[in-house]
């Protein structure tokens, strides 16, 4: 996709000016040049152009509120005197991957005095000897070039997001303890449910066996009380008999 168009679309149906951050990584110039970016957008702070074929700044426009430039993996040998006079609130520079090789070509960047941050990364000036000591001498405003000042100290930046990162590690793990905890306090009502479940089971077994004893004494009190009976049935037989008998020798 073109920078103009690209420029156009992250507009998202805002006027330039209402535009704080922009972001064109992997869209491409026809000639190597800065397109679609204009003064209108006043109130930028944040533009990144990574990897967007570029080889000159010298249409970039000017950028009073811009703080932090991605700029990396183009083709920028030089030129940078734009950005001074463009940009002169620069804090942070990425030229990272570009076609910088000599130390004279980054003496325009002596006019941003307000630049604390410069990275360099894959450029072929971070092959020269003394090539940190040779930037932080003839650029005494930055504090942190390739992400670590002059004694190899991280730079704030990237302690504070790894401080994020482990704030998120944490809650991340706070909400992983809570789910575990939820979890085991369904176990536990589920195996109390269980226990209850099975308890009720055994006492209606119990109950059902109670009964059928029940059933089985009120069986055996009936054939006891049928055995009496026929037995008290044969015994009037017998004495009826015995009646008749007499009545007969008589």
């Amino acid at each position: 996709m073109e920078m103009k168009k690209r420029i156009s679309l992250e507009l998202r149906n805002r006027t330039p000016a209402e535009v704080a951050e922009l972001v064109v990584d992997n869209c491409r110039t026809s000639d190597g040049e800065i397109e679609g970016l204009t003064d209108e957008f006043k109130e930028l702070e944040f533009l990144s152009m990574v990897n967007v074929g570029l080889t000159s700044l010298a249409k970039l426009p000017s950028l009073p509120k811009l703080r932090k430039l991605e700029l990396s993996d183009n083709n920028i040998t030089g030129a940078l005197e734009t950005l001074a006079e463009k940009c002169a609130n620069l804090t942070y520079l990425n030229l990272s991957g570009n076609k910088i090789k000599e130390l004279s070509t980054l003496e325009a960047l002596q006019n941003l005095k307000n630049l604390k941050s410069l990275d360099l990364f894959n450029c072929e000036i971070t092959t020269l000897e003394d090539y940190r000591e040779s930037i932080f001498e003839l650029l005494p405003q930055v504090t942190y070039l390739d992400g670590f000042d002059a004694e190899d100290n991280e730079a704030p930046d990237s302690e504070a997001d790894d401080d994020d990162d482990d704030e998120d590690g944490e809650e991340g793990a706070g909400h992983l303890g809570e789910y575990e905890e939820e979890e085991e306090e369904e176990e536990e009502e589920g195996s109390e449910g269980g226990e209850v479940g099975l308890s009720y089971l055994m006492k209606e077994d119990i109950q059902d066996e109670e009964d059928d004893d029940d059933y089985v004494e009120e069986e055996e009190e009936g054939e006891e009380e049928e055995a009496g009976v026929r037995g008290e049935k044969r015994k009037r037989a017998a004495e009826d008999e015995g009646e008749d008998d007499d009545e007969d020798d008589d």
